[in-house]
């Protein structure tokens, strides 16, 4: 390939993490905003969540196959077309029901554009794939430390209207990129169906997709719910300024901790194996959590250290699953169904739950998440899995 059109797609890769990461994790403070402009309640924020993820999980499963039939750039402008609608009419939105069908197209957006451009590194550096990875992974986090801050200090003087629209223009910008300079060709991985029979009937990919369903229904509720309960905490009578500031800090803080946990594992998984990669981060996770509950009103900025157990869990996870099957593209997949599947159920229940009991017992069921994970941790094991047994046995 020549070198302008891998500079194109590493460029493009770049601008599409660093965005995806930003909105991942301003979704919660966003939403704490919306929250008071459309009168939204606990109960209707959880189903936004819920919308969000059920479009990515819906984009993540059929772009693949488009992307293979109509080809790289032509999918990725489509993408990048539904993600600028998606921030557009959101942040034009006049009340809760216009919010939530584009916030649905959000959701899409994001995952259509996250699958077309994760094509683009087989297809421009096909020999530097980790490495490629590596950059687009640090840039994601990037996006995750720098825009929480950015959103803050929009609050002084814009709502978060003013925010979404600036996005669409600046996707704008990346679509008339694409469509004038040259661009690689590729596939997306593809999922086969068929290949899911074996899968589900493989005890071990069974256990990997509650994990995953757990642990995404953890991190999902962690960064979007946890503004609403910072905020809703006295923590010594700050003011609610004071209080956006400190959410904006610790969100900051805990993708720095997410950042350095993925490079630490990176390098850490050479010599140790994904089931104790799991089993440790999942009970540090646990324990990270539930001491930071119990001081919460004292020092609420022991909740970024979460960022470090939970980094690892869902590509570490993720590589387990992939590693079972013999058809990786499906592997992942039946792993973004999984991930979608508990991300949205999970966003509905703490939404309810916060209606309910409070913002404290809303956000507390993150803990039962983290737990639930912990013990489905203790039961993957690679050895046992029916579809290893049956490669060993063809070898």
């Amino acid at each position: 390939m020549s070198k302008g059109k891998s500079i194109h797609a590493l460029i493009i890769l770049m601008f599409t993490q660093f965005i995806s990461g930003g909105v991942t994790n301003t979704k919660g403070i966003v939403l704490d905003q919306v929250e008071n402009d459309l009168g939204l309640d606990m109960g209707e924020f959880g189903f936004i969540v819920f919308i969000f993820q059920l479009g990515f999980t819906l984009a993540s499963v059929i772009i693949g196959y488009y992307t293979d039939k109509k080809g790289l750039r032509t999918m990725t402008i489509i993408s990048a077309i539904v993600m600028a609608l998606g921030f557009a009419g959101t942040g034009a939105a006049p009340n809760i029901m216009f919010f939530l069908g584009f916030y649905m197209i959000i959701g899409f957006g994001l995952g259509a554009l996250g699958v077309a451009s994760n094509a683009i590194v087989p297809a421009a550096y096909p020999d530097k794939q980790r490495q490629m990875f590596n950059y687009a992974m640090g840039v994601y986090g990037l996006g995750m430390v720098l825009f929480p801050q950015i959103l803050n200090y929009m609050f002084q003087f814009a709502s978060w209207r003013v925010f979404y629209v600036g996005i669409a223009v600046a996707i704008v910008g990346i679509i008339i990129y694409i469509t004038s300079v040259s661009f690689p060709t590729g596939k997306a991985e593809k999922v086969d169906l068929k290949a899911f029979i074996p899968m589900l009937k493989d005890a071990q990919f069974v256990f990997l997709m509650v994990f995953l369903m757990l642990q995404v229904s953890a991190e999902v509720s962690f960064t979007n719910f946890f503004p609403s309960y910072l905020k809703s905490l006295d923590l010594g009578g700050l003011s609610q300024s004071a209080k956006e500031d400190m959410v904006a800090a610790i969100l900051s803080l805990f993708s720095i901790f997410f950042m350095v946990g993925r490079l630490g594992v990176a390098y850490l998984s050479n010599w140790v194996n994904e089931r104790k990669i799991l089993i440790t981060f999942s009970a540090g996770s646990v324990i990270m959590v539930g001491i930071s509950f119990l001081f919460a009103n004292s020092f609420p900025y022991l909740f970024a250290g979460a960022g470090l157990f939970f980094s690892t869990l869902f590509p570490t996870a993720t590589a387990f699953g992939t590693q079972l099957s013999k058809t990786s593209g499906s592997a992942l997949g039946l792993i973004y169904i999984a991930s979608g599947i508990g991300g949205g159920i999970a966003g509905y229940i703490v939404g309810l739950a916060s209606e309910t009991f409070g913002h404290t017992g809303g956000f507390g069921v993150v803990l039962i998440f983290l737990a639930l994970m912990l013990v489905m941790s203790l039961f993957l094991n690679s050895e046992k899995s029916s579809q290893q047994e049956q490669a060993r046995s063809a070898s």
